[in-house]
């Protein structure tokens, strides 16, 4: 799961804030304790591929013919969990680029996420969640954390349907008061909206991206169609222009439902249709650039 040079380019000016810090409240970037390349020493560890090198320590190098790195205390609090809906339904694409799926745009969201928790030095994990296969990456730091979370987004495919609600406790066990959950799905069972507003009553500071086909904004089809819900099984043989009128105000109708009870629960909530840019939803919750002390 690469990121292009041009992606990451564009990514340069998104931070991930709080809900407070983005908010307006003065406070600037988020801060507390944890490791990194700050001005208080604290350890040091085995150099990482992807490490500074003013960070490695030459006198321990020139002493010992290995590579550490000097780590010290640093402002930083935030932990982000990445929450992905891997349920079948993802597996949704465009007929204009059947490779790009709902679950291929998740995963890039999720490295791009991935980036930006990594150059800012906060923790960050992640969670796949299906009845078929579900995920889960601990949070850690590094360059070596991203790598084990990019190597899981790499082999993650959708199936099946999402865990009942009682399979949801790595959510509960791992996901703490204070830490970010950025939630990746297409929302149509309402497992993860609840687990969502769950979250956020629980003091969890929760993003949700509802993840959207092109066809399902626009619905193109014409003529005899044969619609198939790839969950249940479910097949119905429609015309694509005698039902497209009713089709779009209804799911215009459930997506505003959808936006509006999240909202109310206190949830940054968006819709992201994958023929967009991938960072579009990312800047509109992060695109305000912040300064420490501001």
């Amino acid at each position: 799961m690469l990121i292009s040079p041009e992606l990451r380019a564009r990514l340069g000016d998104l931070h991930l804030q709080p809900r407070s810090a983005a908010g307006g409240l003065g406070i600037g970037m988020h801060s507390s304790r944890s490791r990194g390349a700050g001005l208080e020493f604290a350890q040091y560890r085995a150099y990482e591929h992807g490490d500074e090198p003013r960070r490695i320590d030459w006198k321990l190098y020139a002493r010992s013919d290995r590579f550490f790195v000097r780590e010290s205390d640093r402002d930083s609090t935030l932990c982000v969990w990445i929450v992905i809906d891997a349920s079948a339904s993802m597996s949704q694409a465009d007929a204009a680029r059947r490779d790009f799926d709902k679950l291929a745009a998740a995963r890039l969201l999720a490295a791009c996420v991935i980036e930006l928790a990594l150059r800012q030095g906060d923790r960050f994990g992640l969670l796949s969640l299906s009845d078929a296969q579900t995920a889960l990456v601990s949070s850690g730091f590094g360059a070596r954390q991203r790598d084990r979370c990019l190597l899981e987004l790499d082999g993650l495919r959708s199936a099946g349907t999402l865990p009942s609600a009682d399979k949801l406790m790595p959510v509960w066990e791992r996901v703490q008061a204070g830490d970010m959950v950025v939630m990746l799905s297409d929302f149509f069972d309402d497992t993860l909206t609840e687990l969502a507003v769950r979250l956020a009553s629980a003091q969890r500071d929760v993003v949700t991206i509802q993840m959207l086909s092109a066809e399902e904004r626009d619905f193109p089809f014409k003529g005899g169609h044969l619609f198939r819900d790839v969950e249940s099984g479910l097949e119905r043989r429609l015309d694509g222009s005698a039902v497209r009128a009713q089709f779009l105000a209804d799911f215009a109708d459930a997506c505003a439902v959808l936006g509006k009870r999240l909202s109310a629960a206190g949830i940054r909530h968006t819709a992201y249709h994958i023929d967009e840019p991938i960072d579009a939803p990312l800047r509109q919750f992060f695109g305000a650039k912040r300064t420490r002390g501001t």
